[in-house]
């Protein structure tokens, strides 16, 4: 039988999943196309591996299991699944086609929309892809800039110069690793002693999950107005999701250049890059960055749908409130049943569930509870990516549904025995592994 949004007494039949999965064996390198949506994220054996239908916050698998869905498809569906303002601007821009030989005036009217709402936006190009536009921002600082170097704190992609740092730069010329270095999250020393006469900017996320502290934003502002590099903001989670204007609006700390995606158009595929005027003008002639899908027609109705939606109904304040009863009411439970191993943080519209591992291993525990809300009808990750969609019941339920799985959890940290509880493989370490942590620039 099917499962549904409820308190199950069975795990789900996952499989149609399973038959799916081993077809794409031989067939997908890595299985999947985006690693945090494969089965290395999912305990093995257990969780569902294909979703087919979603509406609202709810997602159906490949075999008809109904779940509450907390990843919200990693990221970009701040409104929720098949949001009707935003497919019905979708299937009426089809009706008249989708690319065309010419430039679409949606590329003028998303453009302008864009720089009402960001207050660096002087100027915009488009994109398809969170890792194309930070390229391309990184290409035009140094352009703008005649230097070489960058320096980066967060996730910003698969390209070269970024990959290189991680544990996955097999292919990378070392000449273009030697070119990208990295500083700590709320360490400006850290960042000062990076910089030199070659560093064309920093690239930073200018938030994940930990507040900025000491006006750390700021001071990263002023360490590369000092040095003459730019300061490039990765908005692709912050962006319309912390605030219409993004982090930029947020914390009161403009940058040069910001990249945006994921939750701009709803879950359609679409990148913007912004920035000063006098920057963005080199990508008139001198930095090259077309390319043929950039004026796509139907993602941009959608993010005209989707911005004019978040503008309308106050969406990022309602993000918050449903995020904070679910950050504050899992921590309370924690607190309530002993557990001081595991807590949720972050910024109330997108907070993360962590464990301590002087309580044992991180993955399991995360893959037992995991492997218990799939059973009780929710989808999840670790993350509460919540959305306009997500109702006041749909997180009652999740806490009601928290308060059994935590005390599952618990009592099996008590035993030791935690890996002994699961039902199948656990979860892998997502990739946001780096290195060369504070290596500085040589040649100084």
């Amino acid at each position: 039988m099917p499962n549904t949004v409820q308190f199950n007494h069975s795990y789900p039949d996952i499989t149609e999943s399973d038959r799916l999965y081993y077809r794409a064996l031989p067939l997908i390198p890595g299985v999947t196309q985006t690693l945090a949506k494969g089965p290395t994220q999912y305990i093995k054996g257990v969780a569902p591996k294909y979703l087919v239908r979603g509406k609202g916050s709810r997602v159906w698998d490949a075999d008809g299991n109904e779940y509450i869905d907390y990843s919200m498809a990693v990221g970009p569906l701040s409104l929720g699944y098949c949001y009707d303002k935003v497919d019905v601007a979708i299937r009426e821009q089809l009706d008249s086609g989708i690319t065309f030989s010419l430039m679409h005036p949606l590329e003028v009217e998303v453009a302008e929309s864009i720089c009402d709402i960001i207050p660096n936006a002087e100027s915009v190009r488009f994109g398809k892809t969170g890792a194309e536009v930070t390229s391309a921002a990184v290409r035009l600082a140094r352009a703008y800039t005649g230097r070489n170097k960058v320096l980066c704190c967060g996730y910003h992609g698969w390209h070269d110069w970024y990959i290189g740092i991680t544990d996955r730069a097999a292919g990378i010329p070392m000449q273009v690793r030697d070119m990208t270095y990295t500083f700590d999250y709320n360490n400006s020393a850290s960042l000062e002693d990076a910089l030199d006469d070659d560093t064309a900017c920093v690239i930073m996320e200018p938030v994940a999950f930990d507040a900025p502290k000491d006006g750390f934003l700021k001071t990263v502002r002023e360490l590369c107005t000092r040095n003459g590099s730019l300061l490039i903001f990765d908005e692709m989670w912050t962006g319309f999701r912390l605030a219409l204007g993004g982090a930029q609006k947020y914390f009161s700390v403009m940058p040069d250049l910001a990249c945006y995606s994921k939750a701009i158009a709803n879950g359609m595929p679409l990148a913007a890059l912004t920035g000063r005027r006098d920057i963005m003008t080199l990508l008139d002639k001198d930095v090259f960055f077309f390319t043929t899908f950039g004026g796509e027609a139907l993602s941009l109705a959608a993010a005209k749908a989707t911005i004019e939606e978040m503008r309308d109904n106050k969406v990022q304040s309602r993000l918050f409130e449903l995020g904070k009863k679910l950050k504050d009411g899992y921590n309370d439970l924690a607190g309530e049943l002993g557990m001081p191993y595991t807590r949720c943080s972050g910024y109330d519209c997108r907070t993360i569930v962590l464990f301590d591992s002087t309580a044992g291993n991180q993955l399991e525990m995360k893959s037992l509870v995991q492997q218990e809300m799939v059973k009780r009808g929710i989808l999840w990750s670790g993350f509460h990516n919540v959305s306009f969609s997500h109702s006041d019941e749909d997180i009652s339920y999740t806490l009601d549904v928290y308060r059994e799985v935590l005390k599952i959890l618990g009592s099996a940290v008590s035993e030791g025995n935690v890996n002994g509880h699961l039902r199948g493989e656990p979860v892998q370490p997502v990739f946001r592994k780096t290195g060369n942590f504070h290596i500085k620039p040589v040649n100084r």
